[in-house]
């Protein structure tokens, strides 16, 4: 599996993507995380053009999408409910999904990640159940909470590769 920056030309397989994880999350207990028509065609766009999409891809057929951007994330330095582990910079995954064509997409993206930086962080819907797990089983650790207009999120984050300890 490759990973690489998502293009436009990529965008009708991402949108099929993330309505394929709006229904698994719906049918897994968590239908309000994205709603209806999250994230919108706009919002992916605008991912595009400042290099933060990212598509997994086997061939042609795309496994998976997700931002991964440095920070500092806004929600999460506002968050007084969060506690993280250090001050020090980070990147964040946002919006990942997995096309449901293969198990384990999801966390290979989550590695990959983990490969690229010293820290990550990444929030999820109380509800999200699945990418609890999945977090947890990649070596995160919970970090509190923090809100998207009082919207409460799980908050997590790990150290990556580059990450060195003085």
């Amino acid at each position: 599996m490759e990973i690489i920056p998502a293009q436009l030309q990529h965008l009708p397989a991402i949108l099929d993507i993330y309505d394929h994880a709006r229904t698994f999350m719906a049918q897994a207990g968590n239908p309000t995380q994205w709603g209806d028509g999250y994230p919108q065609k706009t919002l992916l766009e605008e991912d595009i053009a400042l290099g933060r999409l990212w598509v997994a891809k086997e061939g042609e057929t795309l496994h998976c999408a997700f931002v991964f951007c440095p920070g500092p994330e806004p929600i999460y330095e506002e968050s007084a409910e969060a506690c993280w582990p250090d001050d020090g910079p980070y990147w964040v995954i946002h919006r990942i999904a997995s096309a449901g064509l293969q198990k384990g997409v999801g966390a290979a993206c989550i590695q990959w990640c983990l490969e690229q930086c010293a820290s990550l962080r990444i929030d999820t819907h109380p509800d999200n159940l699945p990418m609890q797990h999945t977090l947890e089983k990649c070596g995160f650790c919970r970090c509190g909470r923090v809100y998207y207009d009082d919207s409460p999120r799980v908050a997590f984050q790990k150290y990556g590769a580059l990450y060195k300890q003085n």
